[in-house]
């Protein structure tokens, strides 16, 4: 399954955006509204959980400065990868938008396709209002 958010344009430059989401302690910042815990675990992952879903661990797995952060899920019944595509934008902004790439059964897929739009969505968003 693939997802992709809306592109939304930040007021932060594309190295400053970058470094913004290379720091997990950052992630608290965008979550949703219906985050109910976060947690930072190490320097490079942290874990989340939102409203009646289960708890989520992720980890930046890769980077690409300052144009890419690739989160991906720690759990094994449940693996996907969330990258960040940041873009120049002019002066002092940068445009992003995530991209969700997992591997799940039909059923599974289809039971969580909207909340993880919604959740990409929210995501993204709240980059575009920091």
């Amino acid at each position: 399954m693939k997802l992709e958010s809306p592109k939304v344009t930040a007021d932060k430059n594309q190295q400053e955006m970058f470094q913004f989401l290379t720091n997990v302690e950052n992630y608290e910042q965008i979550m949703p509204d219906s985050k109910e815990k976060f947690q930072v675990i190490q320097d490079d992952s942290f874990l989340f959980q939102l409203k009646g879903m289960p708890e989520i661990r992720l980890k930046i797995i890769e980077t690409d400065e300052p144009n890419l952060v690739v989160l991906g899920s720690t759990a094994e019944k449940f693996p996907f990868r969330l990258k960040t595509h940041i873009a120049e934008a002019g002066d002092n902004k940068s445009e992003v938008n995530m991209e969700f790439e997992g591997e799940f059964n039909a059923m599974m897929s289809m039971m969580i396709k909207s909340p993880l739009k919604k959740f990409i969505t929210a995501l993204t968003e709240n980059i575009g209002k920091l």
